[in-house]
C-alpha cells in the first residue's frame, strides 16, 4: 500500500484537492481509501473512508477538559495515536492500493508535534511521500512562496519523507502569474531578482542566503501546477506522485 500525507498551509486547499484526487482515482479504477486525519474538521468536501473523528471528538474534550477549541485541537490531535491499530485495522480491511490522509488545517499540529510523525511512521508500508502544498495566489509574492520553501525543508527535517509539491489553486491566478512562480521555482536568480525587487539589495541578503542553503542540500522545488475545481495537472500529479511512490511503475488497479 502507497501512502500520501497531503500537507499545507492553512486555506492551501489540501480538503478540497483530497477530494478531486479521490474521485479522479476511482475514475481510473484505483482502489484509493482516503483518511481524515483532522479531528477538529467540520465540513469536509468528501466522505473519508477512516475518519479519526470516530476516535477523538474535540467537543468532549473540551467539556471534560475545560480545554478551548486550540487545546482540545492539540489534545485531540496527540490522543490520535492511540487509536492507531483501530486506524491501521480499518484500512486494512479495505484492501486499498493507495491511502490519501488528509491532515489537520493547522499545519502546526500534524507536521510539528509528536501525533503528526507517529502517524506517518505508523501507517501503511514503506511507500510513503509528502504531497505538499504551494497556495498559488499566496505565492504571487516572492516571498510567500521562499515561506512555503522554509516550511516544507522543515516538513521534511521532521517527517523525513519524500516530497512532491502541487501548485494549487491556479484557476484564481492569471497566466502570467503562474508562469512568475514557475520560473521562480525552476530558476534560484528569477526568485532572488523577486525577492531584491521586494526588499530591496541589503534586506533581502538573509533571505538568499537562506534559500541558496535550502537549494544547496539538494531539495528541489519543482510544484506541479493543479485546480481542484476543474482537475487540471492532476495527471501530471499523479505521475510524479507515481514516480516518487513506486520509482515509475504504474500500479495495477
Amino acid at each position: 500500500m502507497r501512502v500520501v500525507f497531503i500537507i499545507g498551509m492553512a486555506g492551501s486547499g489540501k480538503s478540497l484537492l483530497t477530494a478531486s484526487l479521490q474521485e479522479w482515482l476511482r475514475l481510473r479504477d484505483q482502489n484509493v481509501v482516503v483518511l481524515n486525519a483532522d479531528p477538529g474538521a467540520q465540513n469536509l468536501p468528501y466522505t473519508p473512508d477512516v475518519d479519526v473523528r470516530t476516535y477523538v471528538d474535540i467537543e468532549n474534550l473540551m467539556s471534560q477538559y475545560c480545554l478551548g477549541p486550540n487545546g482540545a485541537l492539540i489534545m485531540a490531535t496527540d490522543l490520535v495515536g492511540e487509536y492507531i491499530e483501530e486506524i491501521n485495522e480499518e484500512i486494512d480491511e479495505s484492501g486499498t492500493d493507495l491511502l490519501l490522509v488528509d491532515t489537520p488545517g493547522q499545519m502546526e499540529l500534524f507536521a510539528f508535534r509528536e501525533g503528526g510523525p507517529f502517524l506517518s511512521q505508523a501507517l501503511g508500508s514503506e511507500e510513503k511521500a509528502i504531497l505538499y502544498l504551494f497556495d498559488a495566489p499566496f505565492c504571487r509574492n516572492p516571498l510567500n512562496y521562499v515561506s512555503n520553501m522554509f516550511i516544507a525543508t522543515a516538513i521534511y527535517s521532521r517527517l523525513a519523507l519524500p516530497l512532491v509539491y502541487a501548485l494549487t489553486k491556479t484557476d484564481l491566478i492569471v497566466p502570467e502569474e503562474l508562469q512568475d512562480i514557475l520560473s521562480r521555482s525552476e530558476n534560484l536568480d528569477s526568485l532572488e531578482s523577486a525577492i531584491e525587487m521586494k526588499l530591496g539589495k541589503t534586506a533581502s541578503i538573509v533571505i538568499r542566503d537562506l534559500s541558496r542553503s535550502i537549494v544547496s542540500s539538494g531539495l528541489e522545488f519543482d510544484p506541479v501546477p493543479v485546480s481542484a475545481k476543474d482537475n487540471t495537472g492532476l495527471v501530471d500529479l499523479y505521475a510524479e506522485l507515481t514516480r516518487v511512490l513506486t520509482k515509475g511503475e504504474e500500479p495495477t488497479p
